[in-house]
């Protein structure tokens, strides 16, 4: 009996020394800069940007979005943006200028983490992402009919959200080029090249989060491939707590199925970050008819740029608010 004793006591040893090494030594290596994901931008005019205004998050923190009014009345619907990861809400800004000269009125959203919204890399909880959009609804009160579009990693929290309790405070959602899973379909290893993750610390972090153990949550574990530049301005690496709210539910399947709003996809055909192709044949596996569009040679930067990309995403947002209605 001592015998047994002994031997489960120098296993749990041996397997708490595994998810402390795991955690120490685990954490994401450095991605090398990916010029087709940051030299895009250095062509767009900001010189329109609107000044950034703020809302109160839940816990009393002050978080930035800005606002785009459009310059014609013929409409009343709304349009909330979210980035993709690393980014901010300025990233996002020819395609609130497609979406505001159409006549939506749009919001792009400094998600916490990112931005001026809280600490670069850091939210207190998994879940407070979603807190947040919640109190950004209550404050600003976006116009019905409304679309939660996010773009990259933006789409993929635009589903966990299309999935969430909430999903009826926007009347529709609109996912661009959606990271959806490291075990989706349409996944490339390191996302193309854009980011590099550190998959022993996350496993040891879960293994402590199942006991309650959530001390060493701050710790990075992705990095993303920014130049020096960029990485002044951007986010460049997350937290567990961010990557794990920061994306879909754990079983996609079982987020884009609780997803009872209108929802369509929208991606190009030359996407260097996810196999866009398999995002059809995802979504009709879930049993679902949500329309896929994937326009011919645009990557995946471009698909927020390109002046034709811009016009396919208001027309898709302008089908989901009228049926909607």
């Amino acid at each position: 009996m001592r015998l047994k004793w002994l031997f489960a006591t120098l296993m749990l040893l041996l397997f708490a020394c595994a998810i402390g090494a795991a955690i120490a030594f685990g954490g994401p290596k450095q991605a090398a800069p990916m010029a087709s994901i940051s030299d895009p931008f250095k062509a767009v005019d900001f010189s329109q940007v609107p000044r950034p205004l703020t809302y109160r998050a839940a816990d009393g923190a002050m978080l930035s979005y800005r606002a785009y009014e459009p310059s014609m009345s013929t409409r009343l619907g709304s349009v909330v943006l979210v980035h993709g990861s690393s980014s901010k809400a300025t990233s996002m800004h020819p395609l609130a200028m497609g979406l505001r000269a159409s006549g939506f009125r749009v919001y792009a959203l400094d998600m916490r983490g990112h931005g001026a919204s809280g600490v670069k890399g850091q939210i207190d909880y998994i879940g407070q992402l979603e807190s947040d959009v919640v109190a950004f609804v209550q404050a600003v009160r976006p116009s019905a009919p409304s679309t939660l579009l996010g773009f990259s990693s933006g789409g993929g929290f635009a589903l966990r959200f299309a999935g969430s309790q909430d999903q009826a405070l926007f009347q529709s959602y609109l996912l661009l080029s959606p990271f959806i899973s490291e075990d989706a379909p349409n996944q490339r290893p390191g996302n193309g090249g854009w980011v590099q993750v550190g998959v022993p610390r996350i496993l040891g972090l879960i293994a402590l989060n199942a006991v309650g153990i959530r001390a060493f949550n701050d710790l990075p574990v992705s990095r993303f491939a920014l130049d020096d530049a960029s990485r002044k301005f951007l986010t460049p690496e997350y937290g567990f707590n961010l990557a794990q709210n920061f994306r879909p539910q754990r079983d996609y399947v079982a987020n884009m199925q609780a997803a009872h709003q209108p929802c369509a996809i929208l991606a190009g055909t030359g996407d260097e970050v996810f196999a866009t192709e398999s995002l059809e044949p995802m979504v009709r596996t879930a049993g679902l008819s949500w329309p896929v569009q994937l326009l011919p040679g645009v990557g995946h930067i471009s698909l927020t740029l390109d002046p034709g990309a811009i016009a396919e995403a208001v027309s898709i947002v302008d089908t989901l608010q009228a049926s909607s209605n």
